[in-house]
């Protein structure tokens, strides 16, 4: 839904008006399903502001979805760290872990979609160069799941690498919430997840 022009923000406030415009962004996103509804004018009508107050802030559209992207990165590790808790049940304590990640996936499908696609058509050089972990977009993310998956091991007294086995991990997952977006007339078994976390996050 469009918005009447909004009034402006006081001097000094610009990081306000910035994060009005991601989240009008981050709407449209939602509301379209497609990355290409989010231009600068339909932000701007979004948001409640004239075009050419978004230059200041950002130079086009794909800068704003990077940001749209960060912010979901940001929300989703809130996710996770939120079901992330001390538990006696290292077992249970992972599958919640994934349960937050797959529930964030299928109610935002196509900010997620966005999250892990959107370079897929101007991929360069720098963007798909080698890089470690922690400078990659998701990395918090990322990190949440590697902490469950080793506390887990720790539990069952068993050594293993924990990045790899949550590696494996995150592309089932990944790959689960992707094919039942794609294909939900599949007859997906009830017990995936279980069965995904028993064979690819071994405890002996």
């Amino acid at each position: 839904m469009e918005t009447g022009i909004r009034k402006r923000n006081p001097r000094g406030e610009g990081s306000r008006l910035r994060a009005e415009l991601i989240a009008a962004a981050a709407a449209l996103l939602e509301e379209t399903g497609s990355e290409d509804a989010v231009t600068l004018r339909a932000v701007a009508r979004r948001a409640g502001v004239t075009p050419t107050s978004i230059y200041p802030h950002f130079a086009d559209p794909g800068a704003i979805l990077t940001e749209v992207i960060r912010d979901a990165f940001a929300a989703l590790t809130a996710e996770l760290r939120a079901a992330d808790q001390p538990a006696d049940n290292a077992d249970q304590h992972l599958t919640s872990v994934c349960v937050a990640y797959i529930k964030f996936a299928e109610t935002h499908p196509d900010r997620y979609r966005v999250m892990f696609a959107r370079h897929g058509r101007d991929r360069t050089a720098a963007m798909t160069a080698p890089r470690s972990i922690p400078e990659l977009g998701g990395a918090d993310t990322f990190g949440v799941l590697v902490q469950a998956v080793a506390r887990r091991s720790a539990q069952h007294g068993f050594q293993s690498d924990p990045q790899a086995d949550a590696t494996a991990l995150w592309v089932a997952i990944h790959g689960l919430v992707t094919l039942r977006d794609a294909v939900p007339a599949f007859p997906w078994p009830d017990d995936m997840l279980p069965t995904l976390i028993t064979r690819l996050t071994p405890t002996h």
